[in-house]
């Protein structure tokens, strides 16, 4: 099967990755893969939500955000001014927090709070997953940025990424998909795994008729395959960024 954009079933779409360019957060990059970009930004606060409080343990939380014309049209209105986050914005939120917890020794980080907050300036399919790849990269940074002033030891337990995967014509299973593809798949899924490949989460739904077990096997293997390509894009990008992941946690025995 021909995509659109030449892209093999199993490539995920082009990453760049501009480490820093949210100047007052402690980190941030603006994640583009393809058409789809995201600015993704870490702040770290020293208290923990109140239900946490005297816990010893710390908490990631995360904002998620379209820009007004991260579409063609513009969005009537941004979510929450005016109006409560819709609930695809609060299941999406979610779902970053959760990954990104996943990655984190939640106790090594002490009473403090990182949240991580990601804007869609530009969607092309693949916001979430997007969303999950760049929050961890600016969730590394922030912590580097700790541990450089000693209040920070070993943290990170794994990296984690994401990526989308759907059963598209003549069941041909593609990883990453663009808008067009994403709005005509038999199946969308969406998987969050570790540099491991232990899978953090899974959503998907079948549209129409149901799929045999085997076809979500293809799909899973499809996706680990391509988020390999994505935490090695990760490690690569933080180690020009100078951060050094082995006193992060990374590495460590396990």
């Amino acid at each position: 099967m021909q995509r659109a954009d030449g892209r093999a079933l199993g490539d995920h779409r082009a990453v760049e990755v501009m480490v820093g360019f949210q100047r007052n957060a402690e980190g941030s990059v603006l994640y583009r893969a393809g058409k789809t970009v995201v600015l993704c930004t870490a702040s770290i606060d020293a208290t923990v939500p109140a239900w946490m409080a005297g816990k010893g343990r710390g908490w990631i939380s995360a904002e998620y955000q379209m820009h007004p014309r991260s579409a063609p049209e513009r969005r009537e209105q941004r979510d929450g001014r005016g109006k409560a986050p819709s609930g695809r914005t609060q299941e999406i939120q979610r779902l970053i927090g959760r990954a990104l917890r996943s990655a984190i020794d939640l106790k090594a980080l002490g009473e403090r709070s990182i949240m991580i907050d990601c804007d869609v300036l530009e969607a092309d399919g693949g916001t979430r997953t997007a969303s999950v790849t760049g929050g961890f990269l600016a969730l590394a940074l922030a912590l580097d940025k700790l541990a450089r002033t000693s209040q920070l030891g070993p943290v990170l337990r794994d990296q984690v990424a994401a990526i989308s995967v759907g059963l598209l014509e003549a069941d041909a299973v593609a990883v990453d998909l663009v808008y067009t593809e994403d709005s005509a798949a038999q199946v969308d899924l969406n998987l969050v795994a570790t540099d491991r490949e232990h899978i953090v989460e899974v959503q998907g739904t079948a549209e129409g008729e149901a799929i045999p077990r085997a076809v979500l096997d293809r799909m899973i293997d499809a996706g680990l395959g391509a988020i390999g390509s994505l935490v090695k894009l990760q490690k690569d990008t933080l180690t020009a960024a100078g951060v050094d992941l082995t006193r992060l946690g990374l590495g460590a025995a396990r």
